[in-house]
């Protein structure tokens, strides 16, 4: 019985110690995760066009719509209540810019030599 009773208690406590330490979790999502706020619809002034004043350099919307997730985008301000970003690897002078569009959609946008 006292066998019995010794590896009983040592299946209640692992069971206890699991249950406890179960429900934390040391993995990354893989950037998963949303980290910037998504639009339900894209800012007017972007749909019309217009550019985001950034660094001195006017930078107009494109028509490409990128697939990045947020993980990969690095948040440089905010312009007329739209957040702007850079991808994490560009270095100035940066090549463009993005607006989010939707989930793991951004817009780029680009500066024009006048």
């Amino acid at each position: 019985m006292n066998i019995f009773y010794k590896k009983f208690m040592t299946i209640v406590i692992g069971c206890s110690f699991s249950l406890l330490t179960g429900c934390v979790s040391h993995t990354s999502n893989g950037g998963q995760l949303t980290m910037y706020r998504t639009p339900s619809m894209e800012a007017a002034w972007i749909r019309n066009g217009d550019p985001i004043l950034f660094d001195g350099t006017l930078w107009y919307p494109t028509d490409n719509v990128e697939n990045i997730q947020d993980a990969e985008v690095y948040l440089m301000g905010e312009y007329q209540e739209v957040q702007f970003f850079i991808e994490k690897t560009d270095v100035k002078p940066y090549d463009r810019l993005y607006t989010k569009f939707g989930e793991n959609q951004f817009r780029s946008f680009a500066h024009r030599e006048e």
